[in-house]
């Protein structure tokens, strides 16, 4: 027998008591049985994004809160500075390209942050730019932008928006969307939220909102007026993922019954504990300067390959983690630590790291990385602080 253990940054793993509040019977989403379902979430949801707007719900992946973003806030013919320092900021890049609007790129080398000057200096030399798009956690690297710093960098350059896909980072870093000022904030449903793939969620500032109703992308499905129209009565614009709504207002009960904060810390602990555990491994991180909490990006050793590393982690071990994407394929390996996963959880994946290197002929010293790792994570309370 062998026990399987999702450990990639999405999906992630759905807590018992999730999958069974999601078991229950069907209701009509226009019954009154579901109105104190939706309002609950509702208002829990304004304080996971630390927001007093409303955060719309979406039947829909992640990515369809990103191209929610750009076709309410853009037109064609437009201008938006776009942070492309990773695959999914490449996305924020297409999507703008898809409707009409012209992408002016900040490249950043993938491992590496944003620097908050680069992105005033595209503001500056593109003074018609209506957005800033920029990932909080970009999945794909392991790397978290300085938010808050490019928040204010964008607060200073006069009536632009500044937007950011917190799919992987919120619920991970503390973001509080009002305080920082940030404009749109979007996330989904099967990262920190603890739930399978399917709901979208997306926050507007007022100045957001005063941008929708000026695009004009066409835009149907995903048009966040009718969207916020229906939410502000407490409904829904469209038939909504019911089950997963059950899930997520108990995946939410579950976030505050930890504690924001202690949240934010557990993150933040098992981040640094894999981070060490790595190091003590002789391996490199791939972004050791601005690493996301979400998750833990590694250089691949010479000598390894790296896609039979993680095909074996998950066939021999049980353990999926993820690989590198496009250019970095084979050569990085991302252990996530978002969502429902405790200090043991880590301390499992990297005895079978070190077990599998060994086996496949990288000199490592087995206990090494789990005596790093459980130097970080004795103290770490059980149950919260």
């Amino acid at each position: 027998m062998q026990k399987y253990r999702l450990l990639a940054p999405g999906p992630v793993t759905v807590p018992e008591r999730v999958l069974l509040a999601m078991a229950r019977p069907m209701i009509h989403h226009r019954s009154p049985e579901f109105l104190p379902v939706l309002e609950e979430i509702r208002e829990n949801l304004r304080r996971l994004f630390q927001t007093t707007q409303d955060v719309l719900i979406l039947a829909s992946s992640g990515t369809g809160a990103m191209e929610a973003a750009v076709s309410n806030l853009v037109s064609p013919g437009d201008q938006a500075v776009v942070v492309r320092g990773g695959k999914f900021g490449e996305r924020w890049a297409e999507l703008c390209t898809a409707y009409g609007a012209e992408p002016i790129c900040i490249d950043v080398e993938w491992g590496q942050a944003v620097d908050p000057s680069a992105v005033r200096k595209a503001l500056e030399q593109n003074p018609d730019a209506k957005a800033l798009y920029v990932q909080a956690s970009e999945t794909s690297t392991g790397v978290y932008h300085p938010i808050r710093e490019l928040a204010q960098v964008v607060r200073e350059q006069g009536n632009r928006l500044i937007v950011v896909d917190a799919i992987s980072g919120l619920g991970v870093h503390d973001m509080p969307m009002d305080e920082w000022g940030l404009d749109v904030v979007l996330s989904g449903s099967q990262k920190s939220f603890m739930l399978p793939p399917g709901l979208a969620f997306i926050a507007l500032s007022e100045r957001a909102q005063a941008a929708i109703q000026e695009s004009q992308s066409p835009r149907y499905y995903f048009d966040l007026r009718k969207v916020l129209k229906a939410q502000a009565g407490n409904q829904t614009a469209y038939t909504p993922a019911v089950s997963l709504l059950f899930g997520l207002r108990e995946s939410l009960a579950m976030v505050f019954e930890e504690g924001l904060e202690n949240v934010f810390r557990r993150h933040a602990t098992l981040s640094k504990a894999t981070r060490a555990a790595m190091r003590a491994l002789g391996l490199k991180l791939f972004a050791p300067d601005s690493p996301s909490y979400a998750c833990t990006a590694v250089w691949v050793p010479d000598g390894i390959d790296g896609k039979a590393l993680t095909k074996r982690l998950r066939d021999e071990y049980g353990i999926t983690i993820a690989g590198g994407q496009n250019q970095m394929a084979g050569k990085i390996f991302c252990v996530a630590h978002l969502g429902y996963v405790d200090r043991f959880d880590v301390i499992t994946a990297v005895a079978a790291i070190e077990m599998l290197l060994g086996e496949m002929g990288y000199p490592v010293k087995l206990g090494e990385g789990m005596r790093a790792a459980s130097e970080i994570l004795k103290d770490m309370p059980a149950k919260g602080a």
